[in-house]
């Protein structure tokens, strides 16, 4: 009778060695239940931080977040999310960018304690519907969000934060500031993707944050007091922690967001089956409760709301090790470096332009994935409820629809997700009714 490698390891043993833990042969890959030699999977987990860390970092720096704490509850909530999916789903929880919009409108007076508490209950319901699906399964999710409306929100998303990408939260913070700096960072950005091959093509972000950094720097480009802020930050110390509070406008604001998240964690648990040739299915809620219990423990604290990141996805598929053994290594990582006041101060010095080049690139990469699901699941735009479903909803969005009631606030994330269910069930249903069925 053969085994696992999961099945076969012992109570003391956390993972087994793969084949003799210095090569993998061609067609293989190593499990989830598997490491390779420590100081390859140390060099495989650090590679996982590099590729989440342009992304994850740019999350706080927009949305004036503690970038130290932010990387201090990513690696925090991967080591949770490792725990409550039992050491056999391999993924790193980095800072979500759905998050950025509802977060800058929730912000009170750039008090983020309001945006923090939405992102604790936005936390708690993903880490409820995770409870629903451990007992329920998955089809009801499929019924909610079909394609045609989980493309439609991840789309309008990235439109939504447009804006941001030019002018950042209209304190002039974005490409308007620094023009110069922006395009050679967006051109490094550019340059990088298509120079690179393999995985270095997989950090054109960073590149081009780190290039337009240097030019910046070159051309007086950095802000004096976050440089005088780095000089004279401690090497190791606390995290600058945030306590919450709780607001129904700011909830209101932030909990459209779990429904981007659903989609993006099973994305990512389908991507890592379809790659290990493994059905992962039975573990998609323990996915949802420990990304949601990661956002509550992030936004208890003062970090960025956290998602299953596809840029972690690149680094196994280049490296087909699956090993959760490296992730507790990037995870880890993660934590040592928020430790360091140093680290969060040099990423202060990030200056206006190379964020708005930056952010150009992604939120706009946040947009084409929402045409990607689309494409992936051959959407058909002949039927009009999928294209008027989209068209609505997107439109909404993009152009920020805010709608006031009392003291409640809805803004274009919030209204355009509302409108993509709305529309496409409510026309799905009258569609149904209307059509006489066949005797």
């Amino acid at each position: 009778m053969t085994h696992t490698p999961t099945e076969s390891r012992s109570r003391w043993r956390p993972w087994t060695l793969h084949g003799d833990g210095r090569t993998v042969r061609p067609g293989d890959v190593v499990h989830p239940g598997e490491r390779l030699s420590w100081p390859r999977t140390v060099g495989i987990g650090v590679q996982h931080v590099v590729a989440m860390f342009g992304a994850t970092f740019t999350v706080p720096l927009i949305t004036g977040f503690p970038p130290a704490t932010t990387l201090f509850f990513s690696g925090l909530g991967t080591l949770l999310f490792l725990l409550i999916t039992g050491n056999r789903l391999p993924s790193y929880l980095g800072s979500s960018f759905a998050f950025i919009a509802p977060v800058l409108a929730a912000k009170a007076g750039g008090d983020i304690g309001p945006a923090l508490g939405g992102i604790v209950v936005a936390g708690a319901a993903l880490a409820l519907v995770g409870v629903v699906v451990q007992v329920a399964g998955t089809r009801w999710i499929d019924v909610l969000m079909p394609p045609v409306v989980t493309g439609a929100i991840v789309m309008l998303i990235g439109l939504n934060l447009a804006p941001v990408a030019w002018d950042g939260d209209g304190s002039g913070t974005g490409v308007k500031a620094q023009p110069l700096i922006a395009l050679v960072t967006l051109a490094a950005i550019l340059l990088a993707t298509v120079v690179f091959r393999g995985f270095l093509s997989r950090l054109s972000i960073l590149v081009g944050v780190v290039v337009g950094w240097l030019f910046a720097a070159a051309v007086g480009g950095l802000d004096p007091a976050a440089l005088t802020g780095l000089r004279e930050a401690a090497w190791v110390g606390m995290p600058q922690f945030h306590t919450p509070s709780f607001s129904l406008h700011a909830v209101v604001l932030v909990i459209p967001v779990i429904l981007v998240l659903i989609a993006e964690n099973a994305g990512h648990v389908k991507a890592v089956a379809a790659m290990t040739g493994r059905s992962l299915d039975k573990d998609m809620g323990r996915a949802f409760l420990g990304d949601g219990l990661a956002t509550v423990l992030a936004g208890s604290g003062g970090g960025s709301g956290t998602t299953t990141y596809a840029e972690n996805i690149g680094v196994m598929a280049a490296t087909r090790v699956y090993s959760t053994a490296a992730y507790w290594v990037a995870g880890l990582t993660a934590v040592l470096l928020g430790l360091s006041p140093k680290f969060g101060a040099l990423i202060l010095t990030v200056p206006a332009g190379v964020l708005g080049g930056a952010t150009t690139a992604l939120y706009g990469l946040i947009a084409i994935l929402g045409a990607r699901i689309w494409i992936e699941n051959r959407v058909d735009f002949h039927d009009p409820v999928n294209l008027l479903t989209a068209a609505v909803a997107v439109i909404i969005g993009a152009a920020n629809y805010t709608l006031t009631a009392g003291d409640l606030s809805f803004n274009g994330i919030a209204l355009g997700t509302a409108a993509a269910l709305l529309i496409y069930h409510t026309m799905r249903t009258i569609t149904h009714l209307r059509t006489p069925t066949t005797p």
